[in-house]
Order: structure tokens, then sequence, then C-alpha cells
């Protein structure tokens, strides 16, 4: 590829937790590539699988529009909510903004007593507004309730012994003793209700919602026991209630139990975030007529090949036969082996440490005249420390992730890793200049 070549470039990329915004890291890494192929077409798709960011991301590829209101928040207070208006009568939103982790002050987190009824007012907010098929991310929650306060707000109630109402709480789940279904929100009988999450682990167990995910929302490992207990009890009534066991639903225990009432209560699908996200905004089509896509994520690991965005998108594009590349944060263990697929080799860009940037890359042999100035094909990862020549005297220290990543990118790192991988585009076509300034 030829420097200053007109591009067709599509990035991609994830979140960078902590750091940047789906949409932010999209514009950085736009102003690096316009830097090295000025006049290009190139746009910025935002991306989420089901987590934060998940309705600006579909509202940006989509032109929907947002809806904003007051539900009650995980402790009870009145917090501000949004959701995403889609055409054909559809809506997509984020538990996160009304149930969400991030709501809830370190000091204050409790999940014996946070609530996911502001999620269950947001589903009902969009049905009464028209929306007949809702999309429900369910990442980042602060509760561990199974589901009890949505389905609250929806109008199903959860009675003790003495026939008295509870309320929809962690600390309320070894006492429910009956389930009334009869005053459901009428509305519900119409909704198909389609649920985003990667998780799979059950209701119950050390994977399931309260030993697995309860301590990351503020429980101790006696309160973890003690919500434990009650959840083993809520599903034992689940049981007899529905006639199915919660523990084989896969993604029954996703935020704090709230995917097994979904499941159970409502009827919901649950779907692979990433993979339906994709397909909301209409990803693949977008890219056929693209010269390269770029994605990336605050962190690659293990995780990122198994239904995570970043890997999901590297396999869309080897589907495509649209060339692909990944910039990540950081670089964890079976980053690289878990996204990387034979059939279509990705180049990586990754921080490695406080202070280097990995750039790892596999290429078939039969590509190993192609490189030239050192860069060879290898079947292993290749990692490259920063040095004058390829990096910046402004790089800086990768504390922050992709921030310095982002703004260490000069012309010659982004080409570098723009060149690797349209190679294998060019090869077909017989016009390689991976050797040329």
């Amino acid at each position: 590829m030829t420097k200053g070549a007109i591009m067709h470039i599509i990035i991609a990329a994830d979140s960078f937790k902590g750091t940047l915004s789906s949409l932010e890291a999209g514009t950085v890494i736009k102003e690096g590539a316009l830097s090295v192929f000025p006049g290009s077409s190139i746009e910025v798709l935002p991306m989420a699988d089901g987590g934060e960011g998940t309705v600006e991301a579909v509202l940006h590829c989509t032109a929907g529009e947002k809806a904003v209101f007051t539900v009650t928040g995980p402790l009870g207070e009145p917090v501000q909510a949004s959701y995403g208006r889609l055409s054909g009568n559809r809506a997509i939103m984020e538990m996160a903004e009304a149930s969400g982790l991030m709501l809830v002050p370190k000091e204050k987190r409790n999940p014996l007593l946070t609530s996911t009824m502001g999620t269950g007012e947001m589903i009902a907010r969009a049905m009464e507004d028209g929306a007949r098929k809702i999309f429900l991310g369910i990442g980042g929650s602060a509760t561990c309730d199974g589901g009890m306060g949505a389905m609250e707000a929806l109008g199903f109630r959860f009675l003790d012994k003495e026939g008295k109402e509870l309320p929809g709480r962690g600390a309320s789940l070894s006492l429910v003793d009956r389930i009334d279904l009869s005053s459901c929100h009428p509305l519900l009988r119409e909704t198909n209700l389609v649920v985003l999450s990667d998780v799979k682990n059950p209701l119950c167990g050390v994977r399931g919602a309260a030993l697995a995910f309860a301590p990351q929302k503020g429980a101790d490992e006696v309160m973890a026991e003690e919500l434990e207990r009650g959840m083993v009890h809520y599903r034992e009534l689940l049981k007899k209630t529905f006639g199915r066991n919660p523990d084989d639903i896969p993604g029954s225990g996703a935020a704090g139990g709230l995917g097994a009432a979904l499941s159970l209560f409502l009827g919901a699908s649950m779907v692979s975030g990433a993979e339906e996200l994709l397909g909301l905004s209409c990803f693949d089509e977008k890219i056929q007529k693209a010269d390269l896509v770029i994605t990336g994520e605050g962190r690659s690991d293990a995780q990122s090949g198994e239904g995570k965005m970043t890997g999901t998108i590297v396999k869309h594009c080897a589907c495509c036969s649209v060339p692909c590349a990944v910039l990540s944060g950081s670089l964890g263990t079976f980053g690289w082996q878990r996204i990387n697929l034979p059939q279509a080799p990705v180049p990586f860009l990754a921080g490695q440490d406080a202070s280097s940037l990995t750039l790892v890359h596999s290429f078939r042999s039969d590509t190993t005249r192609l490189f030239s100035s050192g860069i060879r094909p290898v079947t292993e990862p290749t990692v490259y420390q920063p040095s004058g020549h390829l990096f910046p005297p402004q790089f800086g220290q990768m504390d922050q992730h992709f921030a310095g990543t982002a703004h260490g990118i000069d012309r010659t790192v982004f080409k570098l890793a723009v060149e690797i991988h349209s190679t294998r585009k060019e090869v077909r076509t017989g016009q390689s200049h991976i050797g040329e300034a």
C-alpha cells in the first residue's frame, strides 16, 4: 500500500474502560489514520456488547432517538435513566442506567439492599411508549435480588408466609413464600424481550449470582453466603412456580439473578450481545466496501475471543473477507491466541505494560517474501519494544491504557499496523507495496 493512498476505513472499537468511550477511541484512531492517508473515507462505528455504551452505540449507527425519564435507583432514590427508540416499534436499553453499580457510592454498596426496580420501570416505560421488541443489556449491575425488583415494577407480587408483600431486594430472597403472577403488566403479553448478555453462569453455586458476583458489588464473605442461601430458596420457589430449574438456563445468574427472572417471568431470550448488536448496526453490510476495519478494546484476554465484541468483529471481518486490525490497551493471557484466526491472521498493536507496546502479528509462511525492514511473518506473537525510530519521544506511560497509546501512535506506527494487514488484500490483486515509504 502506497503512502497517502485513498482508503475506505471503518473503525469499530469497543470502549477502553476507565479511559475512553467507544466513540472517543474511534475518533482518536481516525486522527491517526488520516495523518497517514489524508483524504480517505473513514467511518467511526461506536461498539458495545450489551454493557456500558450500548445504547449510545446503537443510536449512533441507526439514527434512533433517546428517551430520558426518572426511575427508582438501586437504593430507592430517584435517578435519571434513558433508553433508545428504534424503528419498527423497537427499543434498546441498559439496566446499568437504572440499577447499575456506578449509581451506588462505594461506601453504600450492599447487595442485600439494592434493587432492580428501576430496570422494570424502564421496561414498562418503553412498552407504554409503544415498543414491542426490547433489547436489554444487563451488564454492570449493583444488584443481587434475583430480578425481584424488576418483576415487582412490572406487576408481579412476592409474598411472605403471612401473605405480606415483600420489597424486591436481596434480603427478601430467603423470605418469599409465594409469587402472585395474576397482576402483571398487560403489555408484557405483546412484547418480545431480548436480553443481551455473554454471561453463562447459573443462578446458584460457586459460579452463581451470589458467590461469584456479589463480592464485586460490595458483599463481604458473610453477606455473600447469606445471599446464596436466599438464592437457593428462591430457586426452589421458581422451580415450583414455573416447573423449570433456573440453573438449567445459561445466564440465569447474570446481573444478580435478573437473567433468571427475565427468562422465566417474561419469556425473554438470552443472546450474545456482540452478535445481536452487530446485527442491529448492519455491520456486515457496512464493511463490504471497506479496505480495512480497525477494532480494539481496553484489554484483550482469553474472554475476547469468546463472544466479546473485539473477537466477534474479527470473525465477521474474516467471513466477509475484509482485512481487520486490533488496537488494544493491554494484552492479557491468551488474548492474541483467542482472537487470532488461522484462516485470517490479525495484526495486533497493544500495550504490554506501563512502558511498552506489543505488536503481534501472524501470517502464513508463504507471505515471508512480502515483508521487509525486519517485519517478518511468524506463527507466534512477536514483541517489539519501543525505540526511537518506531515510537515518538512523547509516547509516555500506559497507565491510562489506550490514552497513552492513542496519542502515541504516529505515522510510522499506524502505517505499520495498516500495511501489515493490507498486504493480505493486495496479494490477491498483485499490488503489494509493503516496502514503500
